[in-house]
């Protein structure tokens, strides 16, 4: 399995979004039981927070032991070091399963197998995920250059199912549904070239060269982005089905 983000996780926990209101209403509306939920590949736990305010319990898996150690402590959110293929849940038990910026690492196959396996009749699986950041006329060619020209390379294959919002990866699932939301924030131009330290290709760029390659466009993009936050928006797609 591929583990691109525990040598960034501090960075991630900080740096990364979090997602909007609506989007979890979207979720709560069409998962009619709030026993147990299931957020896999949970990271720093941003989502099974938001899970936990609504679910009995919640359990957040991720292979990563030091994204984990990052995310926050609740009475019932229980993380478990785990592969989103095989999971220590109990056959049946699930009523709902959620994916973020995630499922574009697992054995598609394997990983639905385990879903059909844990949850329960009717749960809700939802998967989604967020496209390259967007910002201002004047910024976004040098960004989309960074992306795709400087740090192709860098990205593993992976990656390209999130441009194409998850087209090619299978969804056997029923009553399926999709939704688009956006996530806008104001950032400095310094909390900007943080976020781009969280990309996995950053990282694995600046493993085989020894140096940070941010600093590539760091002056750059600085300049252009002046003294003010300005503000960023991510455009988040999702899907939904049933498990019958």
């Amino acid at each position: 399995m591929l583990d691109r983000f525990s040598a960034q996780a501090e960075l991630y926990a900080r740096y990364r979004i979090d997602y909007p209101p609506e989007l979890y209403v979207f979720l709560l509306a069409h998962t009619a039981r709030r026993g147990q939920a299931w957020d896999c590949a949970t990271g720093n736990g941003q989502v099974a927070v938001v899970l936990a305010e609504h679910f009995a319990h919640v359990h957040a898996t991720d292979i990563s032991a030091a994204q984990l150690a990052q995310a926050p402590v609740r009475p019932n959110i229980t993380y478990q070091v785990s592969p989103a293929e095989h999971t220590p849940l109990a056959a049946a038990s699930v009523d709902l399963v959620t994916v973020g910026q995630a499922v574009h690492w697992f054995d598609t196959e394997a990983f639905n197998q385990e879903v059909r396996r844990v949850t329960c009749a009717d749960a809700t699986v939802a998967e989604w995920g967020y496209g390259l950041v967007q910002v201002y006329e004047d910024l976004d060619p040098l960004i989309r250059q960074f992306y795709s020209e400087t740090m192709r390379p860098y990205w593993d294959e992976n990656r390209w199912h999130i441009d194409d919002e998850y087209a090619r990866i299978p969804f056997p699932f029923e009553e399926v549904q999709h939704a688009q939301f956006l996530v806008q924030r104001q950032w400095s131009a310094e909390w900007f070239l943080n976020y781009l330290r969280t990309w996995s290709s950053v990282v694995k760029y600046e493993k085989q060269h020894g140096q940070d390659p941010v600093l590539l466009i760091a002056e750059q993009l600085t300049q252009l982005w002046g003294q003010q936050e300005r503000e960023v928006r991510f455009p988040v797609f999702l899907r939904l089905g049933k498990v019958s």
